[in-house]
C-alpha cells in the first residue's frame, strides 16, 4: 500500500504524542517536530507508510536520546490486558463457535494503536466487536483454510494485544494441531508494536511448537522489511498466514495469501479497504 497524503500529517501527530510520552518539555517536542517536518520534506514519499513511519520514529529516538518513547505504555497494556485473559479464555470456550468468539476477540485488540490513536478503551471495544457485523467477512475462507494447515505464520501488531493473538492461537490448535506456529515481531521498539520481550512477557513462549521471527523496526539488524524477499520466502513457506493490524496491512497488502484482521482506524485504510473508519475486516488476499 503507497503513502496517502493524509499519512504526512499523522506522523507529525505520532511524533509529537512520543515526544510527550518522554517529556514535558516544550522545546524538546519542538525540536522533535521540526527535525520531523524537516525529513518529511526532503524524502520521496513514494514509500509505504511503514517505511516512512520508521524515518520518523527514528528521529524521534535521535533527538530524545530515549530508545522506546513507550515503554510504559506498552507495559501498562500488557499488564491490563493480561488481566482479562482468564475470563476472555473461558468466553471463547463457553461460546457455540470458538473460533469466530477468538477471531472477534483477537481483531478487538487492535484497538490497541498508538500509531492510529491517542488512547483506547478495550473492554468497550470487545463489546462492540462480539456483537457487530464484519464489514469484509472471509471467516468461511479462514476456517477451510485452518483444517488444511499444518504450518502457521503470524504477523503480530502491538504489545497488549498479542495477549488475545495468544487466544486466537490457542483456538486454532483445538481445532487443529499444528507442525509449526512462527510469531513475527518487531525486532526493536518502534511506536507501541509488540518486541520480543512483550512476547515473552505475556507467555506466547508457552504455545507449543513456536518460534519467533524478528521483522524490521527501521534500524539495521532488527530484522527484513516487510516487502523484502525474505518476508516472501516466509509467507510462501507456511500454509496459514494471519496478519494483524493497520500497520502490518499497509506493508503487506501485496502479498496474496493472506488473512488481514484489523479494525479501520483511520480514513486511509478504510478508503483502501473501501469500508468505514471503525469497520471489522477479516479480509483474504
Amino acid at each position: 500500500m503507497k503513502l496517502n497524503l493524509d499519512c504526512i500529517p499523522c506522523f507529525q501527530r505520532q511524533a509529537l504524542q512520543a515526544a510527550r510520552f518522554i517529556s514535558n518539555d516544550e522545546e524538546l517536542h519542538q525540536k522533535v517536530l521540526r527535525e520531523v517536518m524537516k525529513k518529511l520534506l526532503e524524502t520521496n514519499w513514494n514509500l509505504t507508510p511503514p517505511e516512512l513511519a520508521h524515518e520518523v520514529h527514528r528521529i524521534v529516538k535521535n533527538v530524545t536520546n530515549e530508545k522506546d518513547p513507550y515503554e510504559r505504555a506498552k507495559k501498562e497494556s500488557n499488564d491490563l490486558v493480561l488481566n482479562w485473559y482468564p475470563a476472555l479464555k473461558k468466553k471463547i470456550e463457553k461460546s457455540k463457535d470458538p473460533l469466530r468468539t477468538a477471531v472477534r476477540i483477537a481483531i478487538a485488540g487492535n484497538i490497541i494503536d498508538f500509531g492510529a490513536l491517542e488512547k483506547y478503551n478495550i473492554e468497550k471495544t470487545i463489546k462492540k466487536v462480539l456483537k457487530e457485523k464484519f464489514a469484509i467477512d472471509d471467516y468461511k475462507k479462514l476456517k477451510e483454510n485452518i483444517d488444511k494447515a499444518t504450518t502457521l505464520l503470524f504477523f503480530a501488531d502491538n504489545a497488549g494485544e498479542i495477549v488475545l493473538d495468544k487466544l486466537l492461537i490457542e483456538t486454532i490448535i483445538e481445532r487443529k494441531k499444528l507442525d509449526k506456529i512462527s510469531f513475527v515481531v518487531k525486532g526493536g521498539p518502534i511506536i507501541n508494536d509488540a518486541t520480543l520481550e512483550d512476547a515473552a512477557y505475556l507467555g506466547l513462549f508457552e504455545l507449543p511448537k513456536v518460534e519467533f521471527l524478528k521483522m524490521s523496526n527501521g534500524e539495521a539488524g532488527t530484522g527484513p522489511e516487510r516487502n523484502s524477499e525474505t518476508v516472501k520466502f516466509w509467507i510462501k513457506n507456511h500454509d496459514l498466514v494471519i496478519s494483524k493490524g493497520q500497520g502490518n496491512y499497509e506493508g503487506l497488502s501485496e502479498h496474496d495469501g493472506l488473512f488481514f484482521m484489523l479494525i479501520a482506524k483511520c480514513s486511509v485504510i478504510a478508503s483502501d479497504l473501501d469500508a468505514k473508519v471503525g469497520d471489522i475486516i477479516l479480509k483474504y488476499k
